[in-house]
């Protein structure tokens, strides 16, 4: 799962990364709306958390930003400014939750799992495909009911594959959720995780198919 802070208070926005990084999230940041606007149209995200009042714009104009890029992401608005109207303004945009500052950490991390477990879920906790069943909150897979270890970027893999059923994921999309944007190394550590999973998925006799494009850049799980 990959979350975009945009937060210009710097000591919040790393408290607020610091704690999503202990609950496995892969983290982004920006410190001003026209670096969080280079983010919105060059990567997609699981969820942003959406300072209104930027040093540089307002939140609200991403909010529309990222509605005429037809961008469905998952967005909890973060704000100081805790008035009927600005609210009503933030959902009306599309923006899922707003959480008025200040706020527990802890709050935060159940609106991020509630939004996420809303719009990718159906609103179930466990997602559920044949005979694999997985406990997002968790962190845990089951195959035929029974347990299977896996490391953390193995789970991760597996987890954004089951989000995203019957279609085919380019590579590196896929490893920009899974590491982030900063990894240089992704193609290598991306083929030998895929690896893992085939024999993953071939040893537990998962009803699934890896699939390759006849470009070998793009996969998925049906």
């Amino acid at each position: 799962m990959k979350i975009l802070i945009v937060e210009d208070e710097p000591s919040l926005r790393e408290l607020i990364q610091c704690s999503l990084e202990k609950e496995r999230y892969v983290v982004e940041t920006a410190s001003d709306f026209n670096s969080a606007l280079r983010k919105v149209e060059d990567y997609d995200y699981d969820c942003i958390l959406l300072d209104i009042m930027l040093p540089d714009g307002s939140g609200l104009n991403l909010l529309e930003r990222l509605k005429a890029l037809h961008k469905r992401e998952n967005v909890i608005i973060i704000s100081a400014k805790d008035s009927l109207e600005d609210k009503v303004l933030g959902l009306e945009l599309g923006a899922d939750d707003y959480l008025p500052k200040p706020f527990h950490l802890v709050e935060l991390n159940a609106r991020i799992k509630s939004v996420i477990r809303r719009h990718q879920h159906d609103g179930e906790i466990d997602i559920r495909q044949g005979n694999v069943r997985i406990e997002p909150d968790k962190y845990r897979v089951f195959v035929n009911e029974q347990e299977v270890e896996l490391n953390r970027k193995e789970y991760d893999i597996l987890l954004y594959f089951y989000q995203s059923p019957g279609r085919l994921i380019n590579k590196n999309t896929l490893a920009e959720s899974v590491w982030g944007e900063t990894i240089s190394i992704r193609s290598i550590i991306l083929t030998s995780y895929m690896h893992k999973s085939r024999i993953f998925a071939k040893s537990s006799k998962i009803p699934v198919q890896l699939l390759k494009s006849k470009q070998s850049m793009d996969l998925g799980i049906k």
